[in-house]
């Protein structure tokens, strides 16, 4: 199961003039029957809504005064999550002239027409305060303080992660909440601007598309949408700059080829896209090589083996990733380190969809082909799954079997694809690419008809720092420099690096400048030496157009200055 909790607006979503009809209700005990979590998301102040929604008990927890408030509907407790604004600003408010104010636990709040005189109090004042609208409310609250801020408490005490999170909304200060929700939802009456942003309207308006969402998420898990998510995980991109993706959901992935090929580069890569979009990882990890692994909790080391209770615990928190030294688990005693594991990561899935990743280094160490529980152990409900291995042979065939994607590095990506193919019993694409320059990488979508590219991976941070200066200001070999020699052969002025390519270009004749950028030759030392395809994309932009010299100078210098010269 992908979405482990529904959060849903109130006014105009579920409730229509403030009523929630008996058929939404039932929709929403459906969901929390599915074994969802159900939190209500809303501007409302608590008593005012505890007056016209007498069911809050269905939720598992209410976030009210437009995320000021967490209220915990099976325990009546509430926890205040900001301070309230001053009562001199409060006194000020009414006294010039606002209308119908109220003051919940933090929130204050009046009407259209009064943000102007709301804006005036807060300058005036001297107050760090925001004002919020949902359409003809306004609201004012500390800043910083709004419906995402109050989802992120009430999902933090449920340990859960927003990317198992659908939400579902109509009105402007519904943006904040269901940017941070993995699939976003707006019912057919939200405002056009709302509407625009989501993954997903519903052909019905108010408690009826909230009904029509609950279903579809029963019935499906929202399926039909993935396809419409915004959300995607970056391998890297074609030679012509296009970028290679997979879904952060459903997808199993090999990482296959030999020794010093780029396997580790490109998975460390991976684990950077994933900390950076906050989908929680477990790395399993043989052979110590993730030890210092940043935003990363390890556990064991050569002298202590980790154990399962102290991984649980650390995934405990969705904010935490959890990386399992196994370098002081004897070789033999690792399979049976990974028996252990599994099955208590599958319970945790179950309940809330964590970790999203599973990355297993040198994965034939823990896995071997002659695991015999994998068949149990594993099942075809695995997913979230990231094989790295010298040999594909090598691996549990029941884990091959689920894999969607299989990259292959190394001298011979053929090769490689052949042995996957005959591990699991498939018959092998009949095109891969038969070379790779460094850094490539050949990618295999198993359902896709189209047949196996080259694309090029993208670089982990260290070795993009590395790459800046290494290209920028370093020196790079005779035979990979840029030589400028003109349309007769009668220059010789070389270009160790970028930043002398870029002092020699603009000391040079027009001529002779043309007559390298219209050659190709520009386009070419980017793509195959610099190893930077959106370079080489712009520079092709300029070979093809009818572009003067000067401008096209000035661009090639602008780009880059953006990627190297600037960030070195």
């Amino acid at each position: 199961m992908r979405y482990h909790a529904l959060a849903c607006d109130y006014d105009g979503t579920i409730a229509w003039d403030s009523v929630v009809s008996e058929r939404t209700i039932e929709a929403l005990v459906d969901v929390k029957k599915s074994g969802r979590k159900l939190i209500l998301v809303t501007g409302r102040e608590l008593d005012d809504l505890l007056k016209v929604f007498p069911h809050l008990e269905i939720f598992d927890r209410v976030v009210a005064e437009n995320g000021a408030l967490l209220y915990r509907p099976g325990t009546r407790e509430e926890r205040v999550l900001a301070e309230r604004p001053p009562e001199d600003f409060i006194r000020e408010l009414i006294h010039r002239g606002a209308e119908r104010v109220s003051v919940g636990r933090v929130i204050v709040a009046t009407w259209r027409p009064h943000e102007t005189t709301a804006v005036e109090v807060i300058r005036d004042c001297g107050l760090e305060l925001q004002v919020i609208f949902n359409k003809g409310a306004v609201m004012i609250l500390p800043s910083g303080v709004n419906k995402a801020t109050g989802l992120s408490a009430a999902l933090d005490e449920l340990e859960l992660s927003a990317h198992n999170v659908v939400g579902i909304g109509d009105a402007e200060n519904d943006h904040a909440f269901l940017s941070v929700c993995e699939c976003s939802v707006a019912v057919q009456n939200s405002l056009d601007t709302l509407k625009q942003r989501v993954d997903w309207v519903t052909s019905g308006g108010h408690g009826d598309g909230a009904v029509e969402l609950t279903q579809a998420l029963i019935a499906t898990d929202l399926e039909h949408l993935a396809d419409r998510l915004h959300h995607k995980l970056i391998l890297g991109k074609r030679p012509d700059g296009s970028e290679v993706w997979i879904r952060p959901y459903g997808s199993n992935v090999l990482i296959a080829g030999s020794s010093g090929g780029g396997k580790s580069t490109l998975a460390t890569g991976f684990l950077e896209r994933l900390e950076e979009q906050k989908y929680q990882y477990l790395i399993i990890d043989p052979e110590g090589d993730y030890a210092t692994f940043p935003h990363t909790v390890v556990l064991g080391d050569d002298e202590r083996p980790p154990s399962v209770s102290e991984v649980l615990d650390v995934l405990e928190k969705p904010e935490e990733n959890a990386g399992v030294n196994l370098i002081g688990v004897a070789m033999e005693e690792r399979p049976k380190f990974l028996d252990a594991l599994l099955p208590r990561i599958h319970e945790k899935r179950a309940k809330t969809g964590r970790p999203h990743w599973i990355v297993i280094d040198e994965s034939h160490h823990v896995l071997p082909s002659s695991w015999k529980p994998a068949a149990l152990t594993v099942s075809q409900r695995m997913f979230g799954l990231m094989l790295v291995t010298l040999e594909p042979d090598r691996v549990s065939p029941a884990l091959l079997s689920t894999t969607d994607v299989v990259i292959a590095i190394g001298k011979d990506p053929a090769a490689t694809l052949k042995i996957f193919c005959e591990a699991v019993g498939q018959q092998p694409p009949a095109q891969v690419p038969a070379t790779l320059n460094p850094g490539e990488a050949v990618i295999w979508f198993r359902d896709s008809a189209e047949p196996p590219f080259v694309f090029q991976s993208t670089l982990p941070r260290a070795a993009r720092r590395r790459h800046r200066r290494k290209y920028a200001e370093g020196e790079l070999a005779p035979d990979l420099c840029f030589y400028f020699h003109g349309p007769e052969g009668k220059l010789n002025l070389k270009a160790q690096n970028l930043a002398i390519f870029l002092q020699i270009a603009d000391g040079l004749d027009d001529e002779t400048w043309l007559f390298h950028l219209q050659n190709g030759d520009v386009s070419r030392w980017f793509r195959n030496v610099i190893k930077d395809p959106e370079l080489a994309v712009e520079a092709e932009l300029m070979e093809r157009g009818d572009v003067s010299a000067k401008e096209s100078r000035k661009h090639i210098r602008a780009e880059i200055e953006e990627r190297y010269i600037l960030a070195a």
